[in-house]
C-alpha cells in the first residue's frame, strides 16, 4: 500500500499545482487582453505624428537642422536601454531578449562605451551575474506602463544627447506583431533620421509619400521642433506597450504548456495508481487463498 500511497500524494501535489498554473494562465490572458487593447489603441496616433514628420522632413529645404536629427560625432558613449520583465514564468521570454543585448554588444560598431539602462529585476540580475555594469536600474515600470512613466525617460536621453553626451541611444525589446509573433529586435532611437522618423513602430503601417503640397503655419522647422520631441517619446512609449503585450502573451502561453503538462501527469499518476492498486488487491486475495488452503 506504502506505493500506492506515494503515488497519490504526488497526483494530489501536481493537481494543486495545475491549480495554481490554471489561474495564472487566466491571469495572463485578461492582462494580455489589457495591453493589446493599449497597444492597439497607441496606433492611430503613433501613425498621424508618423506622416507629419515625414512630410514636414520632405517639405524642409536642405533637410532639417534639428538636434534630435544630428548626429553627435564627438560623443564617446552609446545608451543601451533594455527591456525586460519583474516577474518569471513566462518562458523564454527573457532569455531571447538578453541574448539578442549580449549579441548587439558584441557586435555593436563605432568602438565607444556602452552605458547600460535596464527596465525589469530579470533583466537587472542578468547583467549583475555576468559583470555588466548597470548604470540606471529600473524597477518600477511593470507589464502595466503608463505614459507618464516612460515620458521622463525619453526627456532625460533627448536633453543628454542634447548637451552631446552620448552618440545614440539604442532599445532592446520585444516587438509585438502578434500573438503567435513576438521578435527582440534592437530600436535605434536616437538620432532621427529620415528613414527611421518614417519607421512603422507596434506593427503600424509606414505610410506613403504624400503628393498634396501643403501650407505650413508656422513653418516645417517649427513645426518638427515641437513633432520630433513628441515622436521620440511616442517611439519608446510604443517600446514599453510592445514589451508588456509580449510578456503577458509569453506567461499565457508557458503557463497553459504548464497546465497541460500537469494534466497529462495526473492522468498517467492515475494509471499507475490503478495498477498499483490491482496489484495489491490480487496480493489480498492471494493471501485469502493460500491462508484457505493451509486450513484444509
Amino acid at each position: 500500500m506504502a506505493n500506492a500511497r506515494q503515488i497519490i500524494k504526488r497526483r494530489k501535489a501536481v493537481t494543486n499545482t495545475r491549480k495554481i498554473t490554471r489561474t495564472m494562465q487566466l491571469i495572463a490572458t485578461a492582462r494580455f487582453q489589457q495591453a493589446f487593447n493599449r497597444a492597439t489603441a497607441t496606433k492611430p496616433y503613433t501613425s498621424k505624428i508618423t506622416q507629419l514628420v515625414e512630410e514636414l522632413s520632405a517639405a524642409t529645404e536642405g533637410g532639417s537642422e534639428h538636434y534630435l536629427m544630428r548626429e553627435n560625432t564627438e560623443a564617446t558613449k552609446d545608451v543601451v536601454l533594455v527591456l525586460s520583465s519583474n516577474r518569471g514564468l513566462c518562458g523564454g521570454y527573457n532569455a531571447n531578449i538578453l541574448r539578442t543585448f549580449e549579441h548587439f554588444l558584441r557586435e555593436k560598431e563605432g568602438g565607444r562605451e556602452s552605458e547600460i539602462h535596464v527596465v525589469g529585476k530579470k533583466g537587472i540580475a542578468y547583467c549583475r551575474f555576468f559583470g555588466h555594469k548597470v548604470t540606471n536600474a529600473i524597477r518600477e515600470i511593470d507589464d502595466r506602463p503608463r505614459f507618464e512613466q516612460v515620458e521622463p525617460l525619453a526627456t532625460a536621453f533627448m536633453e543628454r544627447y542634447k548637451q552631446g553626451e552620448i552618440a545614440n541611444v539604442f532599445i532592446v525589446y520585444m516587438k509585438f506583431f502578434s500573438a503567435g509573433k513576438q521578435v527582440p529586435e534592437v530600436m535605434h532611437l536616437l538620432p532621427l533620421r529620415r528613414d527611421e522618423s518614417a519607421e512603422a513602430v507596434g506593427g503600424a503601417e509606414p505610410s506613403s509619400t504624400s503628393t498634396v503640397q501643403y501650407d505650413f503655419s508656422p513653418e516645417p522647422d517649427q513645426l518638427l521642433a515641437k513633432l520630433l520631441p513628441q515622436t521620440v517619446k511616442t517611439r519608446l512609449y510604443q517600446a514599453f506597450t510592445d514589451m508588456a503585450v509580449s510578456e503577458n502573451v509569453a506567461r499565457m502561453i508557458a503557463m497553459k504548456a504548464a497546465t497541460d503538462a500537469a494534466g497529462d501527469m495526473i492522468k498517467t499518476l492515475s494509471r499507475q495508481y490503478n495498477r498499483a492498486r490491482q496489484t495489491q488487491i490480487t496480493m489480498e486475495l492471494l493471501d485469502i487463498v493460500g491462508g484457505a488452503e493451509a486450513l484444509k
